[in-house]
């Protein structure tokens, strides 16, 4: 049984990438999201937060990662 990668928001060419993917290929392809998704709230924080240390900033991510819920 093929995997399912379709949502309200995904195209059927979208659809045709996902299922064409290796294992492998859409492991890393999550892996690299979710790192992106860490750097963007990094960054995120550091704009608003400006007084922030680095340590505190990466706290944060880290809580935001751990807690999150979709």
């Amino acid at each position: 049984m093929a995997p399912r990668f379709h949502t309200e928001n995904t195209s059927e060419i979208q659809q045709k990438v996902f299922y064409d993917m290796m294992p492998e290929q859409r492991f890393l392809a999550a892996h690299r999201l979710y790192w992106s998704a860490r750097e963007l709230k990094a960054a995120s924080l550091r704009t608003w937060n400006p007084d922030l240390s680095e340590e505190e900033i990466q706290r944060k991510v880290k809580e935001s990662f751990v807690y999150a819920r979709s």
